[in-house]
């Protein structure tokens, strides 16, 4: 690996500390918005990615998954932010405003994302070192913003998607239903390892949008 590719594993790491801080950010804003205060109170309505960052999820998993993947895909994720449903106004509108808030945050950073990488298109008189390193790192802060999203709109607890379930769950199912978040990350893992459900979700879910919003296929 020389230092060009050191530089680029780099700022493709950096894109994804940023695209997950703004994830976690805008559930803890969220939340506040619906009445609960926790993850203010907690500092976690921060800019400083280190009240955010994970070690484990947010730096040496991405790293491992670039450098396993030849630098074509990476994923993580950084500390929960806390939220106290007791606390909503109406707890289960707050659920559900609060869990997508996250996805919402990475669809909006993939749009810009687009655009720029559209104008960085329109704008360029010919391939270069430069636009081509711009162009890279845009495609990364697009796709990867769009992969968080509709990873995280997967309905396993404790994945944003499953707040969105539970707002249309009776009460009985719903606690069952939630009840499954201590073994979510193993549900996961499992379906991510012996199946290949997650790259077959990407190409229908990603590729697709990506294609739509930037008007570039790879």
């Amino acid at each position: 690996m020389n230092s060009s590719d050191i530089a680029q594993y780099g700022l493709r790491i950096l894109i994804l500390i940023v695209s997950i801080v703004a994830h976690e950010m805008a559930h803890g804003y969220a939340a506040l918005w619906m009445g609960d205060s926790t993850a203010k109170r907690a500092g976690r309505l921060s800019f400083n990615p280190l009240v955010h960052v994970d070690m484990w999820g947010t730096v040496l998993l991405p790293l491992m998954m670039l450098l396993g993947s030849g630098g074509r895909m990476a994923f993580g994720y950084a500390k929960p932010v806390p939220i106290n449903p007791y606390r909503f106004r109406d707890e289960r509108k707050g659920m559900l405003i609060t869990g997508i808030a996250g996805p919402v945050a990475n669809l909006g950073l993939a749009a810009i994302a687009a655009l720029l990488i559209r104008v960085l298109i329109m704008a360029s008189t010919g391939s270069s070192p430069l636009f081509d390193t711009l162009l890279m790192l845009l495609v990364f802060l697009c796709q990867i913003n769009l992969w968080l999203m509709f990873f995280n709109l997967i309905p396993i607890p404790p994945l944003d998607g499953s707040r969105v379930v539970q707002k249309f769950l009776p009460r009985d199912m719903r606690d069952a239903y939630h009840n499954l978040e201590r073994f979510g990350f193993m549900i996961i893992l499992f379906i991510m390892f012996a199946t290949n459900f997650f790259g077959l979700y990407y190409s229908i879910t990603v590729m697709p949008l990506f294609r739509l919003l930037t008007g570039i296929s790879l």
